[in-house]
């Protein structure tokens, strides 16, 4: 396999960490460029995944580990969703009149390949899912650095371009656990994000401080 670029995070054990997962992997495939197919199929999948490790019975404590690896030289986006919880998810085909039950099926039908393995550190398990992803195209123009670290005036990309930062500023999570980072860009509503979560950044250029005026540049 060729060498992946990679990010990681962790979830905490919400209804809201299904939406977060989804935004962050948009974030980091639009800046990995990928086209709107390969971020759909993705946010398909990773909703899957991250909600049946949501469903495993484990203390509340327990954290939901995601890690979205693109191995470049096999134009493969690999998405793994980690728990504390026993067993192995099993596919399996819902009655008529049951409404659930029917989230493996979809990622068994997208998936390249797909599989579940133990932990390498700690309990609990690993599933992951291989997608096709030929249209991601290498980012050069940036630095990955975590959110907490950004400053006004640096570029940060989001949504699939570049965005001005005007201000940061910081509150607390809603799960009390850790911070959120929030981002007022030049255009776009602001965004929220947790601090260790990776964007990827670089200095504004003139013309854009120009437009950004005063506020920006201060």
């Amino acid at each position: 396999m060729g060498e992946p670029r990679e990010v990681n995070f962790r979830l905490s054990r919400r209804r809201s960490s299904v939406p977060r997962a989804r935004a962050l992997l948009h974030s980091v495939l639009g800046d990995w460029g990928a086209g709107p197919d390969a971020v759909e199929t993705g946010e398909l999948v990773l909703s899957e995944l991250v909600t049946n490790a949501m469903r495993v019975r484990v203390p509340r404590d327990r954290l939901v580990g995601v890690r979205i690896a693109w191995l470049m030289e096999d134009g493969l986006l690999r998405l793994e969703v980690s728990d504390a919880g026993d067993g192995k998810p099993e596919v399996r085909t819902p009655g008529g009149d049951e409404t659930g039950g029917r989230g493996l099926l979809l990622v068994e039908a997208l998936a390249h390949r797909w599989g579940c393995e133990e932990r390498a550190c700690g309990i609990g398990k690993t599933v992951w899912v291989e997608l096709k992803a030929p249209d991601l195209v290498p980012e050069h123009d940036g630095t990955e650095i975590a959110a907490v670290a950004v400053r006004p005036g640096q570029c940060v990309r989001v949504w699939g371009t570049w965005r001005t930062v005007r201000s940061v500023s910081t509150e607390r999570s809603a799960s009390g656990g850790g911070r959120t980072i929030v981002l007022e860009l030049d255009e776009g509503p602001a965004l929220r994000i947790d601090a260790t979560a990776p964007l990827t950044v670089r200095d504004a250029d003139v013309s854009s401080l120009r437009r950004g005026g005063e506020d920006t540049l201060g």
